[in-house]
């Protein structure tokens, strides 16, 4: 990735530097504002336009980097404050519906029709003879387009011209409003019409649906099946569209990304602390490891390490270079403690992380479950067909439902595993002290040497996928990690990926901070004992 501009010099007649080491320009300006600067008090439609900035932004990076990313409709728990409300309305609304249809079982009639399309627009309270009224009063709304003709377009493609033509003719509201002041509206006839636009459309996903609309014959339910099919459609028509333009979002990303970045830190100008204390751990560790030529501490192990204050690292320890520092950074995500701390602000859109490291973490209890298991068993009944495969499926099962009571089943369905193997080879059952020392090894593995040891070496090989230089050192598979390779190589791409586009987006940001913190003597435009990512 490109490096950031240096700053001008004040001798060049140009303007002065700026504080972070940062680009004047369009490009990334001010990464930190000067501190004298008060904090800017924010409207509620500010809070508001942020809050939806970065969640149009978050959307833009997943479907980026996930190329199974799907948009789905929200769910809440059965009994949640919010489940229960949602089924109110929707009982009380459809309720309402049915009950006024029912008193008029002819309801292709106007007067039947002027009931549904109140039912519809959730008006039960206003007397039929208000229609007309509603209906004036309303000119600049489109009250059916609002429910079905929005709905339909929303499902159209670009080049859907000669439809899209149909359903605005279809649905015109000065046409409905003309009906329904002559009594004349006919709902029936509407919702024909929109059956047959939506079997139209021909989505295979729900041609099946469709043609079971067309079979009903009870109005209230006809039009409440109608709104359900519609929003699962209009839901795979976003999904459709979203694989759609990957690609093109993919050749843009990483501008679009830093520019509205960009625009939140303008309306946040101190929106970088977290950041920032990230790197000096980062920084921290890396200069010990630079120093003493050890591997960093292991956070999980060690604790984090002081926060150093900028020019303290260079004075007291080597300087380590900007890649030790990010890959240290990045590495400690993976031991990350989110009930706790808050992700810095340029991977706030990088959650997927967290799974990431929910994956690492039963790796390496799998792993750890399976070594002790090859030390007790030998590698005879280690290497039957099969065995190892049933471990790790039955530690995964259990470790995903029960997690930290886990270990105590995992122990038990181990010991039986292990029996019924020795049984089916014919080979003599385990002793009572060796079944007591099988368990309770691996009741004991959480916190342990050999889960320890197992981290180290996952992390280990993890870290070469955001290394630059470590590709070629992945054939090399850490000793007794073979059972977990391919998950492991699958997590490892994963974390890769996304922390080779965060340095692509960030990466200026990254270096205006380490430039500050690593060598705060240097000449502003000096890239002396600074690497390039």
């Amino acid at each position: 990735m490109a490096k950031p501009q240096t700053r001008p010099r004040p001798s060049d007649g140009q303007q002065p530097p700026r504080e972070d080491g940062g680009p004047h320009g369009e490009e990334l300006p001010a990464l930190c504002p000067p501190p004298a600067s008060p904090p800017q008090a924010l409207s509620v439609n500010e809070l508001q336009q942020i809050t939806d900035d970065i969640s149009r932004l978050t959307v833009v990076h997943e479907i980026v980097l996930n190329s199974d990313f799907k948009l789905q409709a929200s769910r809440f728990s059965p009994k949640s404050l919010e489940s229960r409300v949602k089924e109110t309305l929707h009982k009380a609304f459809w309720d309402s519906l049915e009950e006024q249809l029912s008193a008029s079982p002819d309801y292709t009639g106007a007067a039947a029709g002027d009931k549904s399309l109140i039912s519809v627009l959730g008006l039960p309270q206003f007397p039929l003879s208000n229609l007309r009224e509603l209906l004036s009063s309303w000119s600049e709304k489109e009250l059916f387009r609002c429910f079905f003709g929005q709905a339909l377009l929303s499902l159209l493609l670009l080049w859907h011209h000669q439809l899209r033509s149909q359903i605005e003719e279809a649905l015109d509201m000065e046409l409905i409003r003309q009906e329904a002041e002559h009594e004349a509206l006919d709902i029936h006839g509407l919702t024909i019409f929109v059956l047959g636009t939506m079997a139209r459309l021909r989505m295979p996903l729900r041609d099946e649906e469709v043609r079971g609309l067309q079979a009903l014959t009870d109005p209230a339910q006809l039009l409440r099946d109608i709104f359900r099919v519609l929003g699962l459609m209009k839901m795979d028509m976003l999904n459709f569209t979203a694989q759609s333009i990957r690609t093109q979002l993919q050749d843009h990303t990483i501008q679009y990304e830093q520019k509205k970045f960009q625009e939140l830190l303008d309306k946040l100008p101190n929106s970088l602390d977290r950041t920032r204390e990230w790197l000096c751990k980062a920084a921290a560790a890396a200069a010990v490891s630079a120093s003493s030529s050890q591997p960093p501490p292991h956070p999980a192990v060690s604790g984090s390490p002081a926060v150093p204050s900028p020019g303290a690292i260079s004075s007291s320890t080597a300087v380590p270079s900007l890649m030790s520092v990010l890959n240290q950074g990045h590495m400690n995500l993976l031991c990350w403690e989110p009930g706790q701390k808050e992700y810095p602000e340029t991977l706030f859109m990088d959650q997927a992380l967290q799974g990431v490291q929910a994956q690492v973490n039963q790796l390496t209890i799998i792993a750890a479950v399976l070594l002790v298991t090859s030390s007790m068993c030998g590698s005879t009944l280690f290497g039957s067909p099969g065995f190892v495969a049933r471990l790790k499926v039955v530690t995964k099962v259990l470790l995903e439902w029960l997690y930290e009571a886990a270990l105590e089943d995992i122990s038990d369905q181990v010991l039986q595993e292990v029996s019924r193997t020795l049984a089916r080879l014919g080979y003599p059952a385990f002793t009572t002290d060796k079944c007591t020392s099988l368990k309770g090894q691996t009741k004991s593995i959480k916190g342990n040497a050999v889960q320890h040891v197992t981290e180290q070496r996952i992390h280990s090989f993890l870290s070469l996928f955001i290394s630059p230089d470590g590709q070629n050192s992945q054939k090399d598979f850490p000793k007794g990690l073979e059972p977990i390779q391919e998950e492991l190589l699958e997590v490892g791409c994963r974390f890769g990926s996304v922390i080779h586009h965060n340095r692509q987006v960030f990466g200026p940001y990254y270096s205006g901070v380490l430039k500050k913190l690593l060598l705060p003597n240097a000449e502003p435009d000096s890239d002396a004992g600074m690497d390039s990512f």
